[in-house]
Formats: structure tokens, C-alpha cells, sequence
């Protein structure tokens, strides 16, 4: 059980580096295409990977 919560927590953190990356990646103008600013990459990310 602690293995398992441990490595579901790793694999969040991944979920979270991986679409940090993945937005910041992106130009200003195709952030704003899709609705996001460059500061709220930190936001989306973490929505993201608790998902």
C-alpha cells in the first residue's frame, strides 16, 4: 500500500514535469490560442498531473 501511493505520487510528478515542459514549449501567441498564459503553465500543470 505505501509502495503503491509512493510510486501513484511519482508518477503525478511526472504527469506534472512532462506538461511543464510540453506548455512551456509553446509560444506566447499559441498559449493564448489556447487560452493560457505563460503564468499559468505552474497552474495547469498541476491540475493536470492530480487528474
Amino acid at each position: 500500500m505505501f509502495v503503491t501511493m509512493i510510486a501513484a505520487k511519482i508518477r503525478a510528478f511526472l504527469r506534472y514535469r512532462e506538461t511543464v515542459r510540453e506548455l512551456s514549449r509553446l509560444t506566447n501567441r499559441e498559449l493564448d490560442d489556447l487560452g493560457l498564459s505563460r503564468s499559468e503553465i505552474e497552474f495547469v500543470a498541476r491540475s493536470h498531473a492530480a487528474a
